[in-house]
């Protein structure tokens, strides 16, 4: 028969700690279960049960805290299954997150403590979710280490700062305008502002067509995985090349440094284009064509997706097979101003 638990004198131990009462109700005994490996006894001396954990473990004061578990994650294959973009802003989230929370134990965390964080400390700000699905993300590592028994992150228990999606979405006078202010400046900024073209006219991200090789385009299509896939199967894109993208693909191959194997979208090496390399340059671009007036309004690269969903629809009624929902394609994506429908 399994012994009662304890609650009382399991208060304060450390994960993978256990609490055993004799018979008498008074005396208890401690015991440690490492991951894989026989419980070890502690003997029935709290204070020195805790530190003979602490020494096994190596790991003092910093057991269980969120600083312990984000230099964990880190090391996880799920950390190392992430893109190089999603990594940099996991990066740049931590440093908020951890000055409120580093110090604290995963299993002291509670969901008033997490919605604080998301109304007071982030200040009602979007960022803030991105932050506090992180937090999610290291409070489930805590709970599978045995250092953590809930998460506040997840199962709706803190509801998330409002978050409104983008209504921009940029004209084909601005995109052309931004096209030949870019060949104007020749080099580099042609191929930028071609992979801009390229999304406006085939809706991909960039995660998915900035490494996209001549050998992956054929006559007729272009072959391209799917960035974000879903339930663990890999998903393959298939782009039926149409007269506008075949003229851009010819404006590439006359730039192209190995129009047979080599990168469509090559930076100065004849290399495939780095995110963060991509971005600063697509950036610098936008910034200067908006202090020269050249385009009315700024709009981010992730928009040109926008305008493509948005005129797929126009043109074929029905929306692009972008994201596993329809539902999420049509809330984020689609940005017509007008709505059409037939009188009866």
């Amino acid at each position: 028969m399994n012994r009662p638990r304890d609650r009382a004198s399991a208060k304060g131990l450390l994960p993978l700690m256990e609490p055993r009462p004799w018979k008498d109700g008074k005396t208890v005994t401690y015991r440690y279960h490492p991951i894989g490996g026989k419980p070890v006894s502690l003997g029935t001396d709290k204070a020195e049960a805790i530190a003979k954990v602490l020494a096994m473990t190596k790991a003092g004061a910093e057991t269980g805290t969120v600083q312990a578990l984000w230099t964990a994650y880190k090391l996880t294959p799920d950390w190392l299954t992430l893109g190089e973009r999603t990594r940099a802003d996991y990066e740049d989230y931590s440093g908020p997150l951890l000055a409120v929370f580093g110090e604290m134990l995963a299993a002291d965390i509670t969901a008033p403590m997490v919605a604080k964080y998301l109304r007071v400390e982030r200040g009602g700000k979007v960022r803030g979710n991105r932050e506090v699905s992180l937090l999610g993300n290291l409070l489930s590592l805590a709970i599978e280490r045995g250092e953590a028994e809930h998460n506040p992150c997840r199962g709706g228990q803190v509801k998330r700062n409002k978050e409104r999606p983008r209504t921009a979405k940029p004209e084909r006078s601005d995109i052309d305008a931004l096209v030949t202010h870019a060949a104007a400046k020749g080099g580099q900024w042609k191929v930028i502002m071609m992979a801009a073209e390229f999304c406006a006219l085939a809706g991909s991200r960039k995660a998915e067509f900035l490494r996209l090789h001549w050998s992956q385009i054929s006559d007729t299509e272009i072959r391209l995985m799917r960035a974000k896939q879903h339930g663990g199967a890999e998903r393959v894109e298939r782009i039926t090349i149409s007269p506008a993208l075949a003229a851009l693909l010819q404006r590439l191959r006359e730039v192209a440094k190995d129009d047979k194997l080599g990168a469509v979208f090559p930076n100065r090496k004849g290399n495939a284009y780095t995110d963060s390399g991509f971005a600063a340059m697509w950036q610098k671009l936008v910034v200067e064509a908006l202090k020269e007036k050249v385009i009315t309004r700024r709009f981010t690269f992730h928009d040109l997706r926008a305008h493509y969903t948005t005129e797929h629809k126009e043109l074929t009624g029905q929306l692009p097979d972008l994201h596993a929902s329809p539902t999420t394609t049509g809330r984020i994506y689609e940005r017509s101003r007008v709505s059409k429908r037939t009188a009866l």
